[in-house]
């Protein structure tokens, strides 16, 4: 069959426009890839569902990638998968090195995104068998995994790290309780607003954009009007460090492949989501670095492992989605909505009985993909010289986005605003007193998920703890991936004690 007859003119052009809206969206702290989808989809109704489907998947790659940017500029990770991303490819940027940075990862998304479309079009069908089959016990195993990136970004400080996480973890669990629907942790003049907890993106907002404003705010804005980047100016006035090239993948290829496929496994198990697989990809590149003290410090490895599993999860949970009717995760679950409006079944027989259709989602997947990173390369310099605004200037203004963001991710919810506003004292606070900010974050992310899975397991058991060695041989897989991940977490940890100077920079011994 032609390609012409699959996907039309108008779908290609639409492809481009949905990436182009998704970036934009990705880009802004608090408006989501999810959020875009839900905002264009009533424009699909009286489309063509191969075009409408063709504007809704550039959509959603643009918006997972869109994230990367102000998580590389700015500290502020512009969607929950882009958490990762902020450890490396932010210390890159203040090295001096922001269009390397962004050009790393956006040369490692396209590459995930490519492995997962490959992934889906050849194994949907067996994947999503395969899905169907994981129990809570081990969802409940793999966000376990996901959370012993704790012991690799610890940095020797694994006590302080441990209560950092636990903190998250219970920070999460305020609202209802699964089991009897019993508000718990929640004050009675907030039982309103926190019937379901914090949401997940202003709680992200406030920790990591206002909590920045703040400590900045404390050092002096005016002090320093610029953001002091020491770049090494070369000819033609570029920086000389700031220059990419695909020998910064030299030596990466495992773990560019190695997470593209974490990324696109993990985005086929349902209601696991896109933090934990950028989580565990980045956990895994750490434990088998020949330098893991370099992550977290600016490493090209930790941006390729978070970026490569982003985009790999796009392919991953369209998987479950087409093949067994169930979404992945939130963005796919607005997909789903197209579907049912157009009145197509998805599920085992969706690719036989649309072949046509099928092939059209794979081509517009394929041109997303290349569109993205064409469209992001040629536009890196002017997102770079966000870098270069003064503070002064750009502070004002990315506060402004931030209670934007806020306001907007629930439809103009105003106590958004203020867990923004509250947690990004918090934020500043944890700072202050030592409290990991990243690891506080990844256990509120993960312990809700960690909860709900932990009780239906339970409930299915009748509260027999063994049901997590004894269901699968998988599970003694995942144990093993655990083990293995908090050993190699720990001695990281040690080596990282031991090659550190005995006293703290500020009151080294001089000699005399």
């Amino acid at each position: 069959m032609d390609i012409a007859d699959i996907i039309t003119p108008m779908s290609v052009l639409l492809v481009i426009f949905g990436v182009f809206v998704g970036i934009i969206f990705g880009s802004i702290p608090g408006l989501t890839a999810t959020m875009a989808l839900a905002v264009f989809l009533p424009l699909t109704f009286g489309m063509d569902l191969t075009e409408g489907l063709a504007l809704l998947l550039g959509l959603y790659v643009g918006g997972i990638s869109g994230g990367m940017i102000p998580a590389a500029l700015l500290k502020i990770p512009g969607t929950p998968s882009s958490v990762a991303t902020t450890f490396d490819a932010y210390p890159m940027a203040q090295k001096g090195q922001p269009k390397r940075a962004l050009k790393i990862g956006i040369t490692a998304s396209l590459v995930g995104g490519l492995v997962s479309l490959i992934v889906l079009y050849f194994f949907a069908p067996v994947l999503g068998t395969l899905a169907i089959n994981f129990t809570p016990v081990e969802k409940f195993l793999i966000i376990i995994f996901a959370l012993t990136v704790i012991a690799s970004i610890a940095e020797g400080k694994m006590l302080p790290a441990l209560f950092s996480g636990a903190l998250g973890v219970m920070v999460s669990l305020i609202g209802v309780f699964p089991t009897n629907n019993e508000l718990r942790l929640v004050p009675p003049f907030l039982e309103d607003y926190l019937w379901e907890g914090f949401s997940l993106l202003p709680v992200l907002i406030g920790l990591f954009g206002i909590a920045e404003i703040l400590r900045n705010a404390e050092q002096g804005l005016k002090a320093d009007t610029s953001n002091k980047i020491s770049l090494t100016k070369g000819r033609g006035g570029k920086s000389s460090g700031d220059r990419f090239s695909l020998r910064d993948f030299k030596g990466q290829v495992v773990n560019l492949f190695r997470s593209a496929l974490i990324g696109t496994g993990i985005g086929v198990l349902p209601g696991v989501g896109g933090s934990a697989a950028s989580l565990v990809s980045y956990s895994q590149a750490k434990n088998f670095s020949k330098n893991p003290q370099k992550l977290g410090h600016g490493s090209r490895e930790g941006i390729i492992a978070s970026e490569g599993s982003n985009n790999g999860l796009t392919g991953g949970a369209m998987v479950p989605l087409l093949s067994l009717g169930i979404p992945g995760d939130s963005t796919t679950a607005v997909l789903l909505g197209a579907f049912v409006l157009q009145g197509i079944a998805v599920g085992p027989l969706f690719i036989t009985d649309n072949p046509e259709l099928w092939d059209g989602m794979i081509l517009s997947l394929l041109i997303a993909n290349v569109v993205m990173f064409v469209m992001m390369f040629i536009a890196i310099r002017y997102f770079a010289k966000i870098i270069e605004i003064p503070k002064y200037i750009l502070f004002p203004i990315i506060l402004v986005m931030c209670v934007l963001g806020a306001y907007a991710i629930n439809n103009g919810v105003m106590f958004d605003v203020w867990t923004a506003l509250i947690f990004g004292v918090i934020g500043f606070i944890f700072m202050k007193i030592g409290v990991n900010i990243t690891i506080f974050l990844i256990g509120f992310i993960l312990g809700r998920d960690l909860e709900k899975n932990f009780i239906d397991s339970m409930q299915a058991s009748g509260g027999d703890l063994t049901v997590f060695f004894t269901r699968s041989p998988i599970d003694w897989v995942l144990w093993a991936l655990i083990v293995g991940s908090l050993v190699f977490g720990i001695i990281s940890g040690r080596r990282h004690r031991k090659d550190a100077p005995p006293y703290p920079s500020a009151i080294r011994p001089t000699k005399k």
